[in-house]
């Protein structure tokens, strides 16, 4: 498997896993419900599908531009993390979706952004011949 493959399949992973601890906490401190009119499975499964468009996007901007964010992906991770927000807060001012629900993004966004970001430099930050590749 490749650099860019485990990239992306990491991001997904960290994109995917880590939002569950923070809409838990939302659920048992709110009472924070599931969406209703959809089971638990097809839910999950669309949460999926949009994190792997996300991870996808995330990894491939960061190696296409990878000799200019090189080591900087906290401000890419910045980046990410105020479009993130700033989608969170859109929907919670419109209807269907909670401020709980977009405080537990944010929240989770807040440790995935960075994560994710960190994680991508490690693995494909450009490498000069002969470099060992460490940091």
């Amino acid at each position: 498997m490749n650099r860019l493959s485990l990239a992306i399949i990491l991001t997904l992973m960290i994109m995917y896993v880590v939002p569950f601890p923070f809409y838990a906490g939302a659920a048992a401190l709110t009472g924070l419900q599931p969406p209703q009119g959809v089971s638990p499975a097809t839910f999950m499964l669309s949460v999926l599908v949009i994190k792997v468009g996300a991870a996808v996007a995330f990894v491939l901007l960061y190696y296409l531009a990878r000799d200019a964010l090189a080591g900087r992906w906290l401000r890419y991770a910045s980046v990410w993390w105020l479009f993130f927000v700033l989608a969170e807060v859109g929907q919670a001012i419109g209807p269907g979706y909670s401020w709980t629900e977009a405080i537990a993004g944010i929240m989770s966004e807040t440790v995935y952004c960075p994560l994710a970001a960190w994680g991508v430099d490690r693995l494909l930050r450009h490498r000069e011949p002969g470099s060992t590749g460490r940091i």
